[in-house]
């Protein structure tokens, strides 16, 4: 057995050794810094002591050749408890894989799920701070905030806790086997996910996002809501890749409630959004009923459904909108069949809250010029001119110059520049708001506009109601669908007139 006064003096060294984080130096001198008298064999003599107990191996299956394969490991803190179990075998290029026991259909974080096995399968002891330690309580090991239990391939287990810091160095955790009452001190780093519950290993992603090159095309985005009426029906633009055909640059148009033009910045999060979307909680998963009605997904405040030509169909379902003094605005989310309750921020929800006039562009005439065969434009009062529109050379590539160009208005040859500044002004107005429910008014409309897009193959009909004395309503093609300015109107009625004059058009109307 050790001497007393020996091993005194080794365990001290190991005490400095973890106060100082690595090796111990004990140097002999008198306290005037001279040599001692009665000490010449030890007199200015340095020695390297590592502290006592570090290097052993404390948790593995015993064999001498390697720390032993994990199959198992049972995982406590103080919020969860549950098994990280092996999936796939390792190989001479890959490591042993490890799952959550019952997560193997969830999308887990692997990645971090093997650092509890692997951090601490042959984790070394950095130090023995009490041997057969009659008072754990003062290490935090008697009712530890973090236990495991390792299961080796060979049947071996061995069962293991952590206790508080030690505060004489904080990157070290006080620990124990469980079976010896000897206590040590381990890197805490080690277990740092050791603190984590099964919820903190679920990717918060809830769709990842593609490759450019293998994006989808999004061919269709339905979305339902219980606070309004109607569908908001998004689909792909015909024009959205064609510079040439006008309109917006959008990828989708709206379908329902109203025909319109998108924004492109404000409609992509709606068309797009879901692909790349992260949770900034996990709120549940293995579903039960309970957790649904508990989130408001039991009856979704909102269903959006986007297909895709890669015939993946996605369905989020979205509860209301809540407030909360830590998390601000948010909502819950799930896609239909997931097993997985996602918390959404508000910015990543706008599905909850948008309004088709937050997406819809407010162009109403935006079809380019170029593009014209026919227009005609009739007043309530009778005037009226029409024009007929054709490029010089058909055979011939344009330039887009009113030089390529002829035009006729009411039969007789106009030079071209004349009804490309009449269209200017046709162009020249955005709606003052969207219209979702109104009935075509009653009378006759004062102004009538119809045209034909040749390059895409369309006719457009617009006809201007008296509404207020400073709005009129504006139906396209026989559907209610813009507000508009009266005094836009008033200009416009005001140009017709001057269609067979030399004045020049009124450029502006506010």
């Amino acid at each position: 057995m050790m001497k007393k006064e020996v091993k005194g003096i080794i365990a001290l060294s190991g005490v400095l050794a973890v106060l100082g984080g690595g090796l111990a130096v004990m140097k002999l001198t008198d306290k005037s810094g001279s040599e001692s008298s009665d000490s010449k064999d030890i007199t200015a003599v340095e020695t390297t002591t590592a502290p006592e107990g570090s290097g052993i191996i404390l948790v593995s299956d015993g064999n001498s050749d390697s720390e032993g394969l994990v199959v198992k490991v049972h995982v406590k803190n103080s919020e969860d408890e549950f098994n990280v179990i092996m999936t796939d075998r390792p190989t001479d290029q890959i490591a042993a894989k490890y799952n959550i026991e019952g997560c193997e259909d969830i999308d887990i974080d692997t990645g971090v799920v093997s650092t509890l096995v692997n951090n601490v399968n042959g984790i070394a002891s950095a130090g023995l701070i009490a041997e057969n330690c009659s008072d754990l309580s003062k290490y935090g090991l008697d009712n530890p905030e973090i236990s495991g239990e390792m299961t080796y391939e060979s049947g071996k287990t061995v069962k293991y806790h952590l206790g508080i810091k030690n505060p004489a160095n904080t990157g070290t955790s006080y620990f124990m086997v469980e079976g010896s009452n000897d206590v040590y001190v381990v890197e805490n780093s080690r277990f740092a996910n050791y603190y984590k519950t099964v919820k903190d290993f679920i990717s918060k992603t809830m769709l990842a996002s593609p490759a450019d090159e293998d994006m989808p095309i999004v061919e269709s985005l339905v979305l339902e809501r219980e606070d309004i009426d109607y569908r908001i029906v998004l689909e792909p633009s015909e024009t959205s890749t064609d510079s040439n055909a006008g309109g917006t640059s959008a990828t989708h148009e709206m379908i329902e409630p109203i025909s319109s033009y998108l924004n492109v910045e404000k409609s992509s999060e709606i068309t797009h959004g879901m692909f790349g979307l992260v949770a900034s909680e996990v709120y549940a998963y293995r579903c039960t009923g309970d957790d649904l009605k508990n989130a408001g997904l039991d009856k979704p405040f909102c269903r959006t459904e986007m297909k895709c030509d890669d015939e993946n169909d996605y369905v989020l379902l979205l509860s209301k909108m809540q407030s909360d003094e830590d998390k601000g605005q948010f909502c819950y989310a799930m896609f239909e069949g997931g097993k997985v309750i996602y918390t959404l921020t508000a910015e990543k929800a706008p599905w909850v809250t948008v309004m088709p006039v937050d997406i819809a562009s407010r162009i109403m005439v935006g079809n380019t010029v170029w593009n014209i065969t026919d227009l005609s434009v009739s007043l309530s009062t009778g005037e009226s001119g029409v024009f007929k529109l054709a490029p010089i050379d058909p055979t011939k590539e344009t330039n887009n110059t009113a030089e390529d160009f002829k035009a006729e208005l009411n039969g007789k040859e106009i030079q071209y520049e004349r009804f490309r500044r009449f269209y200017k002004y046709l162009v020249s107005a955005n709606a003052e708001d969207l219209v979702i429910g109104e009935v075509t008014p009653e009378g006759e409309p004062l102004v009538v506009l119809e045209y034909t897009d040749g390059y895409v193959g369309r006719d457009y009909k617009f006809e201007f109601y008296e509404y207020s004395p400073m709005t009129v309503l504006v139906a396209v093609n026989g559907e209610c669908r813009f507000f508009g300015s009266r005094a836009y109107v008033d200009n416009l009625i005001e140009n017709v007139r001057r269609l067979e004059t030399n004045e020049e058009f009124l450029t502006t109307w506010k």
